[in-house]
């Protein structure tokens, strides 16, 4: 159930897991874009076994900031720590943990991060703290719409200040003022809930290694493309990697029951599965074939991860959506860096058809439902339909 502060109190973010208590205990990695994809934090390297990140002045500063949250915090009675940070050109990753429950939600604490970045770099311009700037200087036109001069007037005596107005009217003046007056990041960011200590080990990692990766993604943009949109036969998908696997001559699903139907032993301890395991090495071997599967059983996920070990052609179907800056662990985002995998993710699998009365959104469901689309896909010989971002 979620927890009763979540309702009471409310910040501008809308979290990505709403049932979620961000208020409590967890280690989060937090994505935040700079407000109009604005190159503001430095420069990328082109080397991609030497990867770095030439940090700007304000680079460097917001880089600083997110360290000192953890002292930041303690002011307020919040136990937090911060473990990785990178910058890159246009956005930002951190990954922070939460060491017991506090007054203050996740959301609060990167509002707070956001605004003391977004008042170093109006420093860094010369230009007063926006927080404190009072809206009455944007208010002497007559161009002005009729509110903000009513707001201005109503708070005359207390400077009018941008705290005064609702996140809408907030926007609605930003849309008036120069760009140095409009926050830093984007109002929104991304947070991504850490599942157990291997997950924030992966979290740390992939923000180590993010410079690394938007090298490759610049020096190989036809095999690192991700599309949020793709018609693939009668469905549609977010994609990310290689394309070009979906034109391949031969499409081989690989699927595997999770225990063999006749002595329900586990399937991949059983000769069918080594056969079976032979047949396809050998399809790849003979070459144009690619391996199709969600890698759901045990035996699937076998293949699967033979596939990306070997470099063998892959097109993986996952249920977890794909959006605007979701991307690969390492080993899958090197199999697309290699031009050998492509990532696919349906939309709205839950509301495929029930399987043998399960409802569709249960995992018994849903390992069918991912086959089926990947019997589907084996099947498609036409052109992907790649719709506008």
């Amino acid at each position: 159930m979620m927890n009763e502060k979540l309702i009471m109190k409310t910040t501008s973010y809308r979290p990505r897991n709403p049932g979620h208590d961000y208020y409590g205990i967890g280690t989060y990695l937090i994505t935040l874009v700079v407000r109009g994809r604005e190159p503001l934090f430095g420069r990328l390297g082109k080397d991609a076994t030497h990867p770095e990140m030439q940090l700007s002045p304000l680079g460097e500063a917001v880089q600083q900031a997110w360290k000192q949250i953890p002292e930041r915090q303690a002011e307020h009675g919040n136990r937090v720590e911060v473990h990785a940070c990178v910058c890159m050109p246009d956005h930002f990753h951190g990954v922070i943990e939460v060491k017991e429950p506090m007054e203050w939600s996740l959301g609060d604490i990167m509002q707070a991060f956001k605004a003391k970045c977004t008042s170093q770099w109006q420093r860094m311009q010369g230009l007063p703290d926006s927080r404190n700037r009072p809206i009455l200087v944007d208010c002497s036109s007559s161009t002005a719409p009729l509110w903000l001069r009513e707001k201005a007037k109503r708070f005359h005596s207390e400077g009018a200040l941008i705290n005064n107005l609702s996140k809408k009217q907030r926007q609605q003046y930003y849309a008036l003022v120069g760009r140095e007056q409009r926050p830093l990041f984007d109002d929104n960011y991304d947070d991504t809930v850490c599942l157990d200590s291997r997950h924030r080990e992966a979290m740390i990692a992939y923000v180590h290694d993010n410079p690394r990766r938007a090298i490759l993604r610049r020096a190989l943009p036809d095999v690192m493309q991700r599309c949020l949109h793709v018609r693939i036969g009668g469905h549609s998908y977010g994609a990310f990697g290689n394309l070009f696997l979906l034109r391949w001559a031969n499409k081989v699903q690989v699927q595997c029951h999770r225990k063999h139907p006749a002595n329900g032993q586990p399937y991949e301890e059983t000769a069918d599965y080594t056969r079976q395991r032979e047949q396809w090495e050998k399809a790849i071997l003979g070459g144009a074939t690619v391996m199709v599967t969600p890698g759901v059983s045990r035996g699937e996920l076998l293949m699967k991860n033979e596939c990306l070990g070997k470099g063998y052609p892959l097109i993986h179907i996952q249920k977890d959506p794909i959006g605007p800056y979701w991307k690969p662990e390492r080993q899958r985002f090197d199999a697309c860096a290699n031009g050998s995998l492509l990532v696919l993710a349906p939309w709205e699998l839950d509301s495929m058809e029930a399987v043998n009365g399960v409802p569709s959104d249960s995992d018994y469901s849903r390992f069918h439902n991912l086959n089926n689309l990947a019997a589907e896909i084996c099947s498609f010989n036409g052109e992907a339909k790649i719709f506008k971002q």
